[in-house]
């Protein structure tokens, strides 16, 4: 009979199941086959690949096939080495990968054609006896659920088949010479695909492993909106098409490193774009852009010197209050201050492409310097154009356009004083790591229904090849 302890663990892993399957991701990284292709080049680079081709031992390899059984055919093998001094790959390079779907759904098939020149020495001629072989390493890019951690993705199956293998003489010598190396290639088309299996698979395996560690690091940036931060995390990755996803929650957190508001139960599913012919994506939720907004605009006070900054506005503020009240317009004198107060955060909206920031505030009126009380004070609902846009890989807001709704100097002040304000704050922008971390210089930007994209303002310039 199941105890108590048994009753509260199956409790506690139906708990976090329902709550994983309510999960929905606040965000979301695309990254298309140009993208993969380049980390991977760059990933087989960092680990010496084209050495490890290089240092295959084909000789060796040669010497320990089995001979399976046939007397002859170790005889050959033994009649051919002995006229080979010493076999090696001389030149070895990593042409441009492919990724496509794989035929089995989310998987990527991922090819990597390898192209090296090997030489042999033997006594019959001075010079090098040199043959171009071309091949191809392939592998699956798939999701691993059978670990006891998260879901993550893993590259396995790599191998290469004799299909794949060619094998030419680059240049043609004597009878003997021709017939020696024609034998020797023939020994090389079992030998080199198991060469590659179990030598630049495992490399190959480890290039994808921290390819898809860095991708995980690089989303964990932290992005920073003033004195707060945003922070991803990764819910789930998946493969559609061609293209691998990351599903990433986000959460808030301020100045002290507290969270203050997370972003990982959203009802709302994340309509995701189709990349096309775009290297990536990255979509953020309309919520989680509404809260960046509001920690870059926190509430607080804006005090102007009205006649000193801004006489003719202060002149126009005085004809305005005569016409309802002369001994109050009597009362401004040289050293009037006007007072804007924001109240809360601002709201955000977004509407067909468009975007707007709508704020409470409140604006005093003070005589004077000197004055403890305002002449008047007024509640305001003012809404503003918000404009997103790019400089490098930071992504920039800009307010301006408030309607004239006061009909009024009122909506001046407001434009002259507090718009400039919030600008400068938002002109610093916010630093979008992920941008030149995946080898581009700038993004561009824009709105759907769901939130705000990211895209590459230019392509880059992949890597075509590994070299050493």
């Amino acid at each position: 009979m199941a105890g108590p302890w048994t009753f509260t663990l199956l409790c506690g892993l139906l708990a976090t199941t329902l709550i994983q399957a309510t999960l929905s991701p606040t965000a979301v990284l695309t990254l298309g086959p140009k993208v993969i292709k380049e980390k991977l080049t760059q990933e087989l680079k960092d680990h010496n690949a084209t050495s490890i081709l290089q240092q295959l031992p084909l000789l060796g390899a040669i010497r320990e096939q089995p001979a399976g059984g046939i007397p002859v055919l170790g005889s050959l093998v033994n009649t051919v080495l002995k006229y080979i001094i010493w076999l090696k790959v001389t030149t070895a390079n990593i042409l441009q990968l492919q990724v496509k779907p794989s035929a089995n759904d989310q998987e990527l098939l991922v090819k990597i054609p390898l192209d090296m020149v090997a030489g042999f020495n033997t006594p019959l001629v001075k010079t090098i006896v040199e043959f171009h072989m071309e091949t191809e390493a392939q592998a699956i890019v798939r999701m691993d659920t059978s670990a006891s951690g998260p879901t993550h993705l893993v590259l396995s199956d790599c191998a290469t088949s004799h299909k794949s293998l060619r094998i030419q003489l680059l240049h043609k010598f004597s009878f003997l010479v021709n017939a020696l190396a024609k034998e020797l290639m023939n020994l090389l088309v079992p030998a080199l695909p198991n060469l590659v299996k179990n030598q630049l698979c495992p490399v190959i395996e480890a290039s994808f492993n921290d390819m898809y560690a860095d991708l995980l690091q690089l989303v964990k940036v932290p992005i920073s909106l003033s004195t707060d931060r945003l922070e991803f995390d990764l819910l789930s990755p998946a493969i559609k098409g061609d293209t691998i996803q990351l599903y990433l929650a986000a959460k808030l957190l301020d100045s002290q490193g507290k969270v203050t508001k997370w972003f990982n139960n959203s009802a709302a599913s994340l309509a995701v774009p189709s990349l096309d012919n775009t290297p990536f994506s990255f979509i953020v939720s309309q919520d989680v852009v509404k809260a960046a907004v509001a920690a870059m605009l926190p509430p607080e006070e804006f005090i102007v010197l009205l006649d000193s900054v801004f006489p003719e506005i202060a002149r126009r503020l005085k004809s305005s209050i005569g016409l309802i009240n002369e001994k109050a317009a009597d009362k401004l004198g040289s050293t009037q201050i006007v007072k804007i107060l924001t109240q809360d955060t601002p709201e955000f909206f977004t509407d067909r492409g468009h975007a707007r920031v709508a704020q409470l505030i409140v604006l005093e009126v003070f005589a004077s310097s000197e004055a403890l009380r305002p002449l008047f004070t007024l509640g305001i609902e003012a809404s503003s154009e918000a404009q997103f846009y790019t400089k490098g890989d930071e992504l920039r807001l800009n307010l301006n356009n408030i309607p004239d709704v006061l009909k009024n100097v009122i909506t001046e002040i407001i434009l002259s004083v507090l718009l400039p304000n919030q600008n400068g704050k938002l002109r610093s922008g916010v630093p979008v790591s992920v941008v030149k971390a995946l080898g581009f210089e700038a993004a561009e930007s824009s709105l759907t229904k769901d939130g705000l994209v990211l895209t590459p303002a230019s392509l880059w310039k992949p890597s075509s090849t590994v070299s050493p």
